[in-house]
Parts: structure tokens; sequence; C-alpha cells
């Protein structure tokens, strides 16, 4: 593991018709037994659009139908690796759906909504904040960006970050939740450690927008890696250990162009499961030999006079060169999929201002429930 590996994970927000938000006691768990359906991305699952339908078939035995991503939040903490959480919104539960709810009975033993009041003092100051964020921010700012759970970019326009409420847990809730019954609590599948050491891991990318008065896309060139070479935005790697994404993207502007800029507007949040789609050469998983997929993150380097242009300082063991290029001249440069978040991101950015990023996979938009098998085989 290098410090830029991360956890991804994605969980599932099932509202009902009275604002209400669906969440489920996990039956193994004392400390914080509250949480929304979902879990840990899977190496073989293609995109956390997918994980979120795989755990929610498994935890629940229902197929959800997922609407927008409702948030990214960047979580960091010390006891445990970064993680990338992926929470959607999803259609209410029909009655028969409700009907048909089968609880996975060695994680969960029940499930209640809660008010978005109740949820910020039911869950744990971090996941009060995430979810509190998306049940009280409007749902045309989805995606929300969150660090640690506070609103950032765009977000900070439509919310304002809060004090933790009171943590109350499941006593504060009590009433409404199901008893649990004389039977003890079952142990946890594992102990933390062990499940983080068993956990697949992802890396990412910040990557800046820059164009001039003329609309021109500012491209490098990198240098070539195993005779190889490409067009990109620029930007690098997330150190996901030390480093929130707008850090990232600070500090890659300045080591690649010599400029101090701050990242302005997040344009897209993109799933590339396949790191050739962004890069001819491909990061391997350490002893596995297969590709550490990574999420792409796309932030708004505003326009850049010819002042600031003649101010570069290419990093050049990295950078070969710089270019502006029109967007159909960078199409052209860039590889398709890389093409395709260009395209997006410069879509993005003719909203109005508290629109949330694009949500891609591999450079396409990302929408609609998939289709995955349900638990008994069949296919939603």
């Amino acid at each position: 593991m290098t410090g830029r590996e991360l956890l991804a994970a994605s969980g599932v927000l099932f509202p009902d018709e009275q604002g209400r938000v669906l969440v489920a006691r996990v039956s193994y768990r004392t400390k914080h037994p509250i949480e929304v359906p979902g879990g840990g991305w899977d190496a073989s699952d293609p995109s956390p659009r997918y994980t979120a339908v795989r755990e929610i078939q498994e935890e629940l035995g229902i197929t959800p139908v997922l609407r927008e991503l409702a948030c990214l939040d960047w979580s960091r903490d010390r006891h445990r690796p970064p993680i990338a959480a992926f929470l959607y919104w999803a259609d209410p539960l029909t009655e028969a759906q409700r009907a048909t709810i089968r609880l996975e009975a060695e994680e969960l033993d029940s499930l209640v909504y809660l008010t978005p009041e109740q949820l910020l003092s039911a869950l744990p100051p971090l996941l009060s904040r995430r979810v509190g964020s998306c049940a009280l921010a409007p749902r045309s700012a989805a995606p929300l960006e969150l660090a640690d759970g506070l609103p950032a970019g765009h977000t900070a326009l439509h919310l304002r970050a809060w004090p933790a409420p009171a943590y109350t847990g499941p006593a504060g809730i009590a009433a409404l939740l199901p008893p649990a019954g004389d039977r003890p609590a079952p142990p946890p599948p594992m102990d933390r450690e062990t499940y983080f050491a068993s956990r697949p891991r992802i890396r990412a990318k910040a990557r800046m927008l820059f164009t001039d008065d003329r609309g021109r896309v500012l491209l490098v060139r990198l240098t070539p890696w195993n005779g190889q070479t490409a067009w990109v935005l620029p930007g690098g790697s997330i150190e996901a250990d030390r480093e929130l994404p707008r850090d990232a993207a600070r500090r890659e502007t300045l080591e690649e162009l010599g400029w101090h800029r701050e990242p302005g507007r997040l344009l897209a949040i993109d799933w590339v499961p396949d790191v050739g789609g962004e890069l001819p050469h491909t990061v391997l998983v350490p002893g596995s030999g297969g590709e550490l997929p990574r999420t792409v993150l796309v932030f708004d380097g505003g326009t850049v006079t010819g002042e600031q242009l003649s101010t570069i300082r290419l990093q050049e063991e990295e950078i070969a060169e710089w270019g502006l290029f029109t967007p159909e001249e960078a199409k052209r440069l860039l590889l398709p999929p890389a093409a395709q978040r260009l395209a997006a991101c410069l879509a993005v950015r003719d909203l109005p201002p508290g629109a949330g990023p694009a949500e891609l996979l591999n450079g396409a938009p990302a929408t609609g429930s998939p289709h995955v098998a349900r638990p008994d085989g069949s296919h939603g």
C-alpha cells in the first residue's frame, strides 16, 4: 500500500413521502449501530453505482432504482485509511418492495425512517454531516462536494458548515426502533484492522481546467514513459493519506506550471475502471496483476491571461510541453474518455454556479440503475 491509495464505499438514501430517510441498525455494533444501507466497493464492481445496487441487494434483498449521485465525501481519519464515500439518491420504496425486504440476518436487525433532524443526532458525527448535507441541500445541487463531511466548493453556496449536534445514537430514537430482542449481539465478522487490510484500494487524480480568453483549453504533454506519452489537463495524483482533492489540485498546479492558483468549482467526478482510459499506461495493483481504478476530479481553473501564460514554468521531469487548443483540437489530442470528460466539464461551466459536477463513468454520463444480478440469480 502507498499513500496514494484509498478505499471507496457506496451508500443509498431512500426517501419517503414525508421527507424522511431510511437507516438501518447494525446488529453487531454497540457503539455506532445506526447507518445508511450500503457498503464497500469490491474490486469486481465496475463502478460505485454498481456497488450501491449490489450492497442493497445483499443487505435488503431488493433492487433499488438509483437516481442522482447525492454526494462525494472525501473522508480522512487517523484510525483508518481515507475513503471516497459515494451516496446515491434512490426512488422511494414501493409497497411491494417493502413487503419483500429480507434483512441480511448476520448484519442488520431493523430499519427505520428518520427526519433530517433525527438523522443529525442518531448518526455518528462524520456520517451525520454527510447524510445531513444531502438531506438538507436542494437535490438540484447534487452531487454535493464534501470534505470530511463539510461543504466544499459549490456546496458551500447551499449549506453552511454547522457544529455537530449532540450525538445520541440509538438512545435518541429508541421509541422509533423495533426492540432488538433478548439475543446477544453477534460478534463482528472481523476486527477493524483486518477489515481495512482486506479491502481493495483505488487511486485518485485532481486536474484543473484552464482556458484563455478565446476559450482555448490548456493541455500539457507528459514526458515519455515506457515509450508512450499523452496530452492531459494539468494535474496529477492525490496523496490520499495527507491531502484533500483541492489541496492536490493546488499543489499539482504549482509543481507542473509554477502557478499559485486556487481550485474553483468541481466540474466532474469521473470513475475510471480502466486507467488506460486516461493515460496510455497502467498502474498495477501490487501482487495481483490487475489494475487500480481511479476517480478523476476536475476543478475549474478559470480564464488565464496572456501575461499569466508567459509565467508558466514546466516541471521538466514530468511535462514535455504545454499548448492551447480549441475544444475540437483538444478532443483529437486526448484519449476518448478524457475527451468526453473535457466536454462534460465545459458543459458544467455553462450551468449556474450552484449546480453540481457531472457524474461520469470513464468519461460518459453515469445515470440510471445498472443491470445487476439479484440475490436470487435473476436480473433487474
